[in-house]
């Protein structure tokens, strides 16, 4: 099998090891990657900071048009990344198709943001000391960015660390996920399409054990970090004079209100607490169901998850594939064994095959159980009756995490009310937390981060204000 080059300073090189890409569903083969050493670790470094100032004074139309590039580029390759994506990660074909339309509008709104993003201005002669004074706003990159990306949208979220890099006139290194490389690779291959200058990008696959030396230069002074809770405070821990921004765990909770459409909510509830086999953020974890709809929604749900098409991957039909290693299915196994063995009752799922899990609810699930408490990141739900809104809003919050959270009715009030009580970093009306469109500011509060994605908010984060001030001006 050919060796994958990674990309060193906008051009393609092999090092002095390899990674080995499998394929959850089966355990084949499906790459082999190149791996840098560190003397080209070193070479990508100095090539970011030594093409800064290059890459920040950059014309807008050239920023632009490198992005606008990427976007068609997915767009006419879609069917191939999508099958690169299923490769590497297990993921269905059908929401590997959704994870690359996402990637082409991530970059066309990047591009689109780029040639929005300008100066403003102010007039000083609000006080008598600034008659004839106007301040000039522009906002400069702060220095390279390190973009650290996860496995479980390879493509699309390594796409919100590179975006908005080029969209502020940022050189990027990124380091993708050992077990998916090979997404970020290919983006890799597109950026060097385009005119921008060496040095601008890196993707360098290096093993996470290797991942500090990135971490702590002096010369990626802005960190962007998606994974899990405990690494990303170890980030955020080990270098506090960098600018940190951490999209880490989430524990999606979705209140059902006894004024709601109890058939949508079931189906959006059964389908995305089990999509990416659990494997997201913003997967639906925790029901809480009004007490007096509960009886009959819950049916409602057990029947939409148990009609969800499993099996392998590459079928067009299947719904819910395998995680992303035996390993990981085994330990959500052990969680739901381990609230089974309390008390929990199994109403749908509860076994396990190689690396897939069935998609799972459980009920009668005591207050302590880590399927309740903890991030499953598996295809597990949990249901509670609740007695009022309050107590829904409370259990809500109940949680170290606070990502996104849905609430599903059609009352605006109720709706405010959860916009300003729930504390997340994002509230969805009438629909599961796991809606994003990618446009919009995303991140959490408590252990589910700090900072934001979302183009523009990228961008803000990426940055930082410049002033200059004109005097004599007859304003």
């Amino acid at each position: 099998m050919n060796v994958t080059p990674f990309w060193l300073a906008g051009r393609p090189a092999t090092g002095g090891g390899e990674l080995t890409v499998t394929h959850p569903y089966d355990g084949r083969v499906v790459g082999t990657v190149a791996v840098p050493t560190p003397e080209q670790v070193e070479e990508a470094l100095a090539a970011a900071d030594a093409v800064a100032a290059e890459a920040a004074a950059l014309p807008v139309h050239v920023r632009a048009e490198a992005l606008a590039h990427v976007s068609r580029r997915l767009e006419e390759r879609s069917e191939e990344l999508a099958k690169l994506i299923t490769a590497e990660n297990g993921k269905p074909l059908m929401w590997a198709r959704i994870e690359v339309k996402r990637a082409i509008s991530t970059f066309r709104f990047a591009a689109e943001e780029t040639r929005r993003w300008s100066a403003t201005t102010q007039r000083l002669d609000t006080e008598e000391g600034g008659v004839g004074r106007l301040a000039y706003v522009t906002r400069e990159p702060k220095g390279p960015v390190l973009g650290i990306s996860p496995f479980n949208f390879p493509l699309n979220l390594t796409a919100h660390k590179i975006a908005p890099a080029i969209a502020v006139g940022a050189p990027i290194v990124v380091k993708p996920a050992p077990a998916t490389p090979l997404s970020a690779l290919l983006l890799g291959e597109l950026l060097a399409e385009t005119n921008l200058p060496a040095g601008m990008f890196s993707v360098l696959p290096v093993l996470n054990e290797d991942a500090s030396t990135l971490v702590q230069d002096t010369r990626l002074p802005i960190v962007s970090f998606t994974g899990s809770v405990p690494v990303g405070w170890m980030i955020n821990d080990e270098v506090p004079r960098k600018h940190v921004t951490l999209e880490l765990g989430g524990n999606g909770a979705a209140v059902v209100l006894g004024d709601s459409d109890l058939d949508w909510a079931a189906s959006r509830i059964g389908l995305f607490s089990n999509y990416q086999a659990g494997q997201s953020c913003i997967a639906v974890q925790r029901v809480y169901i009004d007490r007096s709809v509960y009886e009959e929604f819950v049916p409602k749900l057990v029947e939409v998850v148990n009609g969800l098409v499993t099996g392998d991957p590459w079928d067009d039909k299947t719904q819910v594939g395998p995680l992303v290693s035996t390993d990981a299915a085994e330990r959500v196994e052990s969680w739901v064994n381990e609230a089974v063995a309390s008390g929990a009752k199994v109403l749908a799922g509860g076994t396990r095959e190689g690396a897939a899990y069935a998609p799972t609810i459980l009920a009668d699930v005591h207050e302590g159980a880590k399927v309740l408490r903890e991030e499953v990141f598996g295809p597990v739900l949990v249901v509670q009756p609740v007695d009022t809104v309050d107590e829904a809003f409370a259990k809500v919050n109940d949680s170290k995490f606070g990502l996104q959270a849905g609430v599903f009715t059609r009352n605006m009030d109720i709706a405010f009310r959860a916009h300003r009580e729930l504390k997340v970093g994002g509230v969805i009306i009438g629909d599961v937390p796991s809606y994003r469109a990618d446009q919009m500011p995303y991140g959490g509060v408590k252990d589910s981060g700090v900072g934001r994605e979302g183009l523009r908010s990228a961008m803000t984060d990426y940055t930082e204000e410049k002033v200059m001030v004109l005097t004599g001006l007859p304003l």
